[in-house]
Formats: structure tokens, sequence, C-alpha cells
């Protein structure tokens, strides 16, 4: 094979190598960042004592509430503020800890049996399991005529049965990429450097293109904070919404600066061997021309 077909090979092979880093990190984040329950639950449980979220349940519940609740108009301003008041500060009780995680697993819990199984219909969460914890919850803590509250079977729609057809497709797809994505990467990597004419050339392009391709991943994820809270329901708190998606794609986020500082390390470290190569080069090609200089010098004396 001729150097220039190598070059361009090794050029082709590391380029899509640097493609599919960044689309192997994200699949890798979705389904074993997202997808598995205990690491979905870590990443949940912190955002319970997050301030607001904290009011944004406060308001919806307060609301759900007042609809219910009817009451004069002039009467309706203090009643507002005394459930609000009441509902914030349960908030920052154990048992609104317990119901937190308790709801999110279930949902989780919910949601990917639903992609992982072939059933139809909406995805929906049994809340008494829910209640049923805050409950014990609430009994444990010696709360009065806490053994009384009812345990209703009340299913709550997480995901409509339109949506899931799709988002299974897409988890499917994801089982598989995440594996091969990064294997193929890493393959494609070795192979273009070893094809590659000047293999530390080879190795800086693939730093370089490593550090850009975790650059424009830091990004996608920033425009897709910026168009996920553009986007959301009415009614809906965006500072509440922007606490959870920090928090789910924080590992995402921890895995762009990991993939920075690689490709910045690798390239360094190419062009400091290649300094130091070119500068090795040059001390050997200089000692053997003063040496006929020397002999000359003595032959005249």
């Amino acid at each position: 094979m001729s150097h220039r077909a190598r070059s361009a090979l090794s050029a082709a092979l590391i380029v899509l190598a640097c493609l599919l880093t960044p689309l192997g990190a994200l699949s890798a984040w979705a389904l074993y960042g997202i997808g598995d329950t205990a690491r979905y639950e870590a990443t949940m449980a912190p955002l319970a004592a997050d301030a607001d979220v904290r009011d944004a349940i406060a308001a919806g519940v307060t609301d759900g509430i007042m609809r219910e609740v009817h009451v004069r108009p002039r009467m309706q301003g203090p009643v507002n503020s005394f459930v609000r008041d009441a509902v914030r500060s349960f908030t920052q009780t154990e048992a609104y800890r317990t119901a937190w995680e308790a709801a999110n697993i279930a949902a989780h819990d919910a949601l990917m049996r639903a992609l992982r199984d072939d059933s139809e219909g909406p995805v929906t969460v049994d809340l008494a399991t829910v209640t049923e914890r805050v409950k014990r919850q609430l009994a444990d803590d010696h709360v009065p005529l806490a053994n009384r509250i009812p345990v209703e079977h009340t299913r709550l729609t997480v995901l409509a049965a339109e949506d899931l057809t799709r988002l299974r497709k897409g988890f499917h797809v994801l089982e598989v990429a995440a594996f091969w994505l990064p294997a193929a990467s890493v393959v494609l990597t070795l192979a273009g450097i070893l094809v590659a004419v000047c293999r530390r050339r080879a190795v800086l392009s693939t730093g370089l293109g490593t550090a850009l391709g975790a650059a424009l991943l830091g990004v996608a994820i920033a425009v897709g904070r910026r168009l996920t809270l553009a986007d959301l329901p009415p009614g809906v708190s965006p500072t509440a919404a922007g606490a959870v998606y920090d928090a789910l794609t924080s590992t995402l986020r921890l895995a762009c600066w990991l993939l920075l500082a690689l490709g910045v390390t690798v390239a360094a470290a190419a062009l400091l061997t290649g300094a130091y190569a070119r500068r090795r080069r040059a001390g050997a090609e200089e000692v053997p021309a003063e040496a006929p200089a020397e002999g000359a010098s003595r032959v005249r004396a």
C-alpha cells in the first residue's frame, strides 16, 4: 500500500473513531446511568433536599388540594398560604424523602419493565406502594391517626401508549450501541494508528479529535438543557426541571470532561515526544559535522 493510501485510510479510521467516541459515551450513559435502577435512585435521592424541587412540589400539591377544597373567594388567599406552608414543612420531613424515593423507584421500575417487555398500553404506577411507605414512616414517627390513612390503588400514567413503541425501539438500539460503539471506537483508533505512515501524527490527531468530540458533546448537553426548559408544560417550574436535568446529566458531563482531558493529554504527549525526537536528531547531525573540522585543524598544525 502506498504512503498516500495509508495516510487516507488512517485519517478515515481516526475520524470515524472520534465520531463514535461521544456517541458511545452518550449511549453508555443512557443505558447504564439512567437505565440502572440503583444508579437512578442514587442520582434522584439528593433532589429531595433541593429547594427548587421542594418549592415546585409544594406548589403542585397545594394547587391540587385547592382544586378539591371549596372555600369562599375572600378566604382562598389565607387558605392557600396555610396549605402551602404546611406542604412546604412536610417536604422537610423524613416521610417526604421516603415518598420521594418510593415514587421515583416505582416510576422507574414501571418504565423499564415496559421498555423491556412487549406489553401494550400506557405505563402506569400504582400509588398504593408510595402511600404504604409514607403511612409506615408516619406511624414510625408517632404521627396521630397515621394508621388510619387509607391505602388506595390509584394508578398514575407515566408514559402514554403511543409514545411507548418509539421509546422501546430506541431503547433496544441503546442496548446494542452502549457496548459496541465504545468497542468500535477503540478498535478503529488502534487500526488508524497502526496503518498510519507517521504514527506520532496519528496519535496527535486522535487526541485532538477526541477532545473536539467531547467539547461538542458538552455543547449538545447545554443545548439540550435549554431546549428542554423552553418546552416545559404549563405549570412546571423551570428551576426545578433544570435541577432534575442537571442531576440526570451529571455523569455524562463528567464523562465529557474526562474525554476532553484524555484527548488534550494525548495530544500534548504526542507534541512533546515529537519535539524531543527532533531535538535529538538535530543534535546527532551536528556531532559528525564538527569532527572533520577538528581533524583538519590538527593536520594544518
